[in-house]
């Protein structure tokens, strides 16, 4: 449906969804006649109708073109420019999000006119539409005046934005148009998700388009989000170390994400996690526990407080800011007294209860569990890194737990029929040995022997690559994040419980860059397939931007992810080699 050019840029003679996400504004335009637009912070502004733009098209980051005209999206102020089209409506939103409810009367937005121009003047933020000829500019704000400044940027200093935006983002010209074109794209997911408040601070990385309200962060997209970040943006990285920091307990515990509401919407949320307390019922997306403090987006997590030292340590690691390490060395310290505290009996390993609160947010994981382990042994590693300067005792304490976790996860999880390791469980009771995606951790932070990753690593070739594995009956559509399915139905909820689909069996593209990243430093080759086979897969599916997963008998996930920014940095960060690794699909 979709074809690569050589520019980098997509074609297509057909429209598909163009998802935009900015600084401020975001939107989902759709050709063939009309725009759901939202603002960070705020929530649902509204949807714009307009007549339908004609192909054939032009697509790349943010931008649309055709002969009649096409979609631009500034970037220094939340506004947007639809040209070549006749405005048929404007309707602007009855609530900011999904948990937000109108009043007994039904909210309205207060409507009014000025020139050209309609406004739309809600509780929690405000849409103008200017109509002039056959352009379109929209603009969005928390407030009337960051609305109407935003319409201050004329048409042709919007388009100019546009087209310096989708150079910035194009970091792979030499590269076949496939390659090129998935780089381009995930870079364009991992810009946009800094964000900005209203006065053009930052405002936290986004997971992707769904998150605007409550306006939140995370720990482990943000990690794997702030990977190209590290060099084009080191500064959002810093401020994300920040805001994470904040959602760290005293002793060492983190939720999920950090929400980080603006005044305007704040009491609404409060009053819907307070409602979600005393009626848990009626509440089906939302459980009480999930939000046990005010800032918390789902408190506990078992993986966030080490992503929170693995940032640090990246973060140093790029930049040798000694003074990010010295300011959060406390909260280092919590965060490895307590994974100790977790550990079993003559044991180091932290044991991980039986919850959903980790990546696997789906799935029911206890005991050990190698991908909280892979994060554990990576933590203690940087911790001994980083506190070799100012705190030699504790850094030689990490030193040694890594050291004997390593020994331990040889003995404990090594699971000999797969070459892989186990899932999670504890030995002697039940485990789930499927091979699983995710306990590349293990490679990725050195602890597993050098031997071992190399098996691990043809373990996945030979039976998550769709390419090589004839069982699963959907021919070649990427790498699968785990195999076979879960074992034990009642480890399983919502959409992880068919298989397949989300936890259990889909194809991440962020854990694909993690994948191709382990084969490229170790000069394995046949990285290209989890590089790009996803991409191929969006293209031929009509899904522009990069998606947060999919499989065959389901679809796909959100649009514009973060985290899916990463293979897009492992082919940046190794060049060519990457791009060449092996033929094209």
């Amino acid at each position: 449906m979709i074809k690569a050019s050589t520019d980098g840029q997509l074609s297509a003679d057909a429209g598909v969804l163009l998802p935009v996400m900015a600084p401020r504004l975001q939107a989902d335009v759709h050709p063939d006649g009309y725009a759901d637009l939202a603002l960070w912070g705020a929530g649902s502004l509204g949807r714009v109708r307009f007549s339908p733009i004609t192909g054939p098209y032009s697509y790349a980051p943010n931008r649309l073109v055709s002969k009649q005209g096409g979609v631009f999206v500034g970037q220094s102020l939340p506004v947007m420019l639809i040209s070549g089209v006749i405005l048929q409506g404007v309707y602007p939103a009855r609530r900011c999000a999904w948990w937000h409810e109108p009043d007994g009367r039904g909210a309205k937005a207060k409507a009014s006119r000025g020139g050209h121009r309609q406004i739309f003047e809600m509780s929690w933020g405000v849409l103008i539409v200017e109509a002039r000829d056959s352009d379109l500019r929209i603009a969005g704000g928390a407030s009337r005046d960051e609305a109407e400044r935003a319409l201050d940027l004329t048409s042709e200093a919007i388009i100019t934005e546009a087209a310096e935006y989708v150079a910035r983002c194009d970091m792979m010209p030499d590269a076949d148009p496939l390659m090129r074109s998935m780089v381009s794209q995930g870079i364009h997911a991992a810009l946009s998700s800094v964000r900005r408040d209203e006065n053009g601070a930052f405002a936290g990385l986004a997971a992707g388009q769904a998150y605007s309200a409550p306006a939140r962060t995370y720990y482990r997209d943000g990690y794997w989000t702030m990977q190209p970040l590290l060099t084009l943006a080191p500064e959002a990285v810093r401020d994300e170390i920040r805001l994470l920091a904040k959602g760290i307990q005293p002793d060492g515990e983190a939720p999920s994400g950090v929400i980080l509401t603006g005044p305007a919407q704040s009491d609404a949320w409060q009053r819907f996690v307070a409602d979600c307390k005393a009626n848990p019922k009626s509440h089906k997306r939302a459980v009480p526990e999930y939000h046990n403090r005010p800032q918390d987006w789902w408190s506990d997590h078992f993986d966030s407080p080490l992503f929170f030292i693995l940032f640090l340590d990246d973060y140093f690691g790029a930049t040798k800011d000694a003074s990010e390490v010295q300011l959060h060395w406390p909260t280092v310290r919590a965060i490895m007294d307590r994974y100790l505290s977790l550990a079993g009996p003559d044991s180091v390993l932290p044991l991980k209860p039986r919850n959903d609160r980790d990546w696997a947010d789906n799935v029911f994981r206890d005991g050990f569990v190698s991908y909280d382990l892979g994060l554990f042994v990576g933590a203690m590693d940087a911790v001994a890194r980083l506190g070799e300067g100012h705190d030699p005792t504790l850094a030689e304490h990490a030193r040694k737990t890594a050291i004997l976790a390593r020994q331990e996860i040889e003995a404990k999880l090594f699971v000999p029929a797969t070459g892989g390791y186990l899932d999670y469980g504890t030995p002697g009771s039940f485990v789930e040995d499927h091979l699983a995606l995710d306990s590349l951790t293990l490679s990725r932070f050195s602890a597993i022997s050098e031997e071992k990753a190399i098996g691990l690593l043809r373990a996945f070739e030979t039976r998550l690559e769709t390419r090589n594995n004839q069982e699963q009956p959907y021919g070649s559509w990427g790498v699968m994040c785990a195999y076979p399915p879960f074992k034990r139905q009642s480890d399983l909820r919502s959409k992880t419980a068919f298989p397949y689909r989300y936890h259990n069996g889909s194809d991440w593209p962020y854990w694909d860059g993690a994948y191709a990243e382990e084969r490229l430093r170790r000069g394995l080759g046949g990285a290209r397939y989890a590089l790009t086979r996803w991409w191929e897969t969006c293209l031929d599916n009509g899904w522009i931007g990069a998606v947060e997963y999919f499989s065959p008998p389901y679809g796909r996930g959100s649009l514009l992810q973060g985290w899916s920014a990463m293979p897009a940095a492992v082919a940046l960060k190794y060049g060519l080699d990457a791009a060449n690794s092996e033929p094209m699909s």
